[in-house]
């Protein structure tokens, strides 16, 4: 069991299971959520994935048709996005709120088209 929190700790998650898939997504809209040049997310099912505080702190976006992403509208910290048509019963959470220590064997790239020029420059 893995728990999790954003920056200002008002919004408390636990994941009951191990995520499924994680990736470092480098789509444009993960690039202008968090500010970086991609986001580090894990998957898991959403009957995995339980808010034990702070749930009403949440704000909602959906940022294509299907897609809600879900931050505290306190501290701003990106929690969670889910779409709701090509996998409904599934959740990715932004894995850099994870509390718990975790260290995933295996991470994909995906999005790569759109990737930061600038991310590997020296």
């Amino acid at each position: 069991m893995y728990a999790g929190s954003c920056l200002c700790q008002k919004v408390k998650y636990t994941l009951l299971s191990e995520p499924a898939k994680i990736s470092h997504c480098h789509c444009t809209l993960c690039q202008k959520q968090h500010g970086a040049a991609f986001a580090s997310y894990a998957s898991l099912p959403k009957s995995a994935f339980v808010y034990t505080a702070g749930e009403e702190a949440l704000t909602v976006y959906t940022s294509s048709t299907s897609i809600q992403r879900k931050f505290c509208q306190f501290c701003g910290s990106n929690i969670e996005w889910s779409d709701s048509i090509d996998y409904p019963n599934q959740v990715s959470i932004a894995i850099a709120t994870l509390d718990t220590l975790y260290k995933p064997e295996n991470i994909i790239d995906i999005y790569t088209d759109t990737q930061a020029c600038w991310l590997n420059q020296k």
